[in-house]
């Protein structure tokens, strides 16, 4: 997950501005109530809305660090609807986590799983292979680690116990759970990894399909008549590292949850590169997994101007695993939508619209993308708060 907005962002016209603020006026809160089998609203919606209490949204939260910003102007999140906070498990500190639960916040630690590109210095050999069977390069600057390095595994579930040991923290978040890939944008970069010697001989040890001794020419094979074959071992593989994952939540902090930030795509996008391409299998993990946060970052993704794709992403992930947002369900989808400008420009009167279509079922919390950014940008903090209070 990406922490910054590094790239510029595109303007707002100032035709869209004021559909928006008509459309949000309407959002903002009022006696009236929300219908949720509505038409869906876009952001040049023509009929208004409003955000009734939603009991079932148990979490509103913010992502990226504690909000030092409230409390430098006297205020607690409380007054902005805020019961939940994400940081960095690199960033975690216990005093902190204890003034937090003091004032009633629920505190999540976010895990850099299959990114922590620094392991690479002392070793090279962790770097993924590509199709032509050298190093691959990082699509975008994202230097993903290959799965199949059993150094580098156990350096991360040695760092992920040592987390759960030291902070008391409700619950821990997976970040980076994919392969070697730059997908968070409207055109994702997905090359094709990853074919080193431990992979190949993994995949004809546990599936009997021999393969030449070129990694060149295995390639050309695994992605060709073996795909699917190639597909599931690779994701398997991946949620492997997940069960490892939550055995080690059991045994250290039993009673925190385990989560993971995700790719958005439904099971069809792309040809199916949540599977194919990202190694991702979502119902395969919901045997480990707590809740699921979805990452419809729209303005990133190229819905900047139709936030009702957020809401039809969580929709299709509720099918997907059979999650309704009914009360004591195993599993919960707690989406984290974008409200800091990446991509395309976010507006503070795009944020009810975009919280709206958040936390509709079978969502039962919410978070926004980013503390960093949205906190610069104090508008929108009026707003969510505005929205969150009303929930």
């Amino acid at each position: 997950m990406t922490r910054t907005s590094a790239e510029s962002s595109a303007p707002i016209s100032c035709s869209r501005r004021v559909a928006l603020k008509q459309s949000a006026a309407g959002l903002m809160v009022t006696a009236g109530l929300t219908s949720m089998n509505s038409t869906p609203m876009t952001a040049h919606a023509t009929q208004s809305s409003t955000i009734d209490p939603r009991p079932w949204v148990k979490i509103r939260g913010v992502y990226g660090g504690l909000p030092k910003a409230i409390f430098d102007r006297g205020q607690k999140p409380a007054d902005y609807g805020i019961n939940a906070i994400w940081i960095g498990s690199g960033g975690l500190k216990q005093e902190e986590i204890e003034r937090c639960h003091a004032l009633g916040l629920k505190v999540f630690a976010d895990f850099n799983s299959m990114h922590f590109s620094g392991y690479l210095t002392g070793h090279p050999d962790a770097a993924p292979i590509g199709v032509d069977g050298q190093r691959c390069p990082p699509p975008h600057g994202w230097q993903g680690i290959s799965p199949f390095h059993t150094g580098y595994r156990m350096n991360r579930m040695d760092e992920f116990r040592r987390v759960l040991k030291t902070f008391d923290i409700d619950g821990i978040w997976l970040d980076y759970h994919h392969s070697h890939a730059s997908w968070e944008r409207d055109q994702p970069a997905m090359p094709d990894t990853d074919f080193c010697p431990a992979a190949l001989q993994q995949f004809t040890k546990t599936s009997a399909i021999k393969l030449p001794a070129n990694a060149s020419e295995a390639a050309k094979r695994l992605l060709g008549p073996h795909r699917d074959a190639w597909t599931q071992f690779r994701c398997d593989v991946f949620t492997d590292w997940v069960r490892e994952y939550r055995e080690i939540v059991d045994a250290e902090r039993p009673n925190a949850l385990l989560g993971t930030f995700h790719c958005p795509w439904s099971p069809e996008d792309f040809d199916g590169a949540i599977r194919h391409k990202l190694a991702i299998d979502l119902p395969a993990q919901a045997k480990y997994i707590d809740v699921f946060s979805v990452m419809p970052y729209h303005a990133r993704f190229g819905h900047h101007k139709n936030p009702t794709w957020i809401n039809r992403q969580t929709e299709s992930l509720g099918k997907l695993l059979n999650i309704r947002g009914i009360p004591d369900e195993k599993h919960k989808i707690w989406p984290i939508v974008q409200l800091a400008d990446w991509g395309s420009a976010v507006d503070a009167e795009e944020v009810p619209l975009i919280l709206d279509f958040g936390t509709r079922p079978p969502a039962t919390g919410v978070m926004v993308f980013h503390w960093s950014g949205i906190s610069q940008q104090w508008d929108k903090v009026e707003s969510l708060g505005k929205v969150y209070r009303a929930m």
